[in-house]
């Protein structure tokens, strides 16, 4: 009976590893899609023979009003490139609750997930909001989908490096660093106790990454290098045992490459 039990909980830990790869793998392709080639999000939404100058010129968000579709299909560029940006990093506390928990949870783990994404759809609602406002102010370049400014992004990187090093960061960054840490601490039963961790979890994600994320506006919003770059930081951060020191040295570079575009 105890060789049936333990097959069944390593097809259940399968099955978890397969979806996290398979949602994951959907989102970068979406991005592969349509990013790095200076494309606004509802662009690259399109089928190649709609993308001609007329639509363009419909779809991409400029300094007018935005269309609630505008809206909606930006806030949902926004929220799988959170997903493709860290769901890889997550991937080791949900594979871990996955294990902690019995076969007969799995829905458990997609609560978990479930609740991890839906911190990150809010924080895609606020960067949302943020994209509408910079655009409104003729901020926002269209195609690239980086700010036109050189202050604001000087700003940006300097508040990123400043947050990097700053206390709040490393608090964060040690919840985000200890899965069975805060698997043991927070753990509730049940789908709606998993679905709490997941929550729980994300808001600790948000609180380590959210100006890392900001950085997409100095960037570009759908350059494929700059989202690689950041996703790369942010899982070298959670995942390396020295990963405290990546977080700090990378403040400090954005300090400095802050002050270089300002004075330059």
């Amino acid at each position: 009976m105890v060789p049936l039990w333990s097959a069944v909980l390593a097809r259940h830990r399968l099955i978890s590893l397969v979806a996290l790869a398979v949602l994951i793998a959907l989102a970068w392709s979406w991005l592969f899609s349509g990013a790095g080639m200076g494309m606004a999000p509802t662009v690259s939404l399109l089928p190649s023979g709609l993308a001609e100058e007329p639509m363009l010129a419909m779809m991409m968000p400029g300094d007018g009003p935005w269309a609630a579709t505008q809206f909606v299909v930006t806030l949902a560029m926004w929220w799988v490139m959170m997903v493709a940006m860290m769901l890889p990093s997550a991937a080791p506390t949900i594979l871990l609750y996955a294990r902690a928990v019995h076969a007969t949870a799995r829905p458990a783990t997609e609560s978990f997930t479930l609740g991890y994404l839906l911190v990150w759809g809010v924080f895609s609602l606020i960067a949302t909001l943020a994209q509408w406002r910079l655009a409104k102010a003729a901020m926002l370049s269209p195609m690239a989908m980086a700010t036109s400014s050189r202050p604001l992004a000087a700003a940006l990187l300097i508040a990123a490096g400043v947050y990097q090093i700053s206390p709040w960061k490393d608090a964060c960054l040690r919840q985000c660093r200890s899965p069975a840490q805060f698997l043991s601490r927070h753990f509730r039963p049940g789908w709606t106790g998993a679905l709490r961790m997941g929550m729980l979890h994300g808001a600790w994600c948000v609180g380590c990454c959210w100006m890392l994320m900001a950085l997409l506006f100095a960037g570009g919003i759908m350059n494929l290098a700059w989202i690689a770059l950041l996703t790369l930081l942010v899982a070298l951060e959670k995942l390396l045992p020295w990963g405290r020191a990546v977080s700090v040295a990378a403040g400090l570079g954005c300090i400095l490459w802050g002050w270089v575009i300002l004075v330059g």
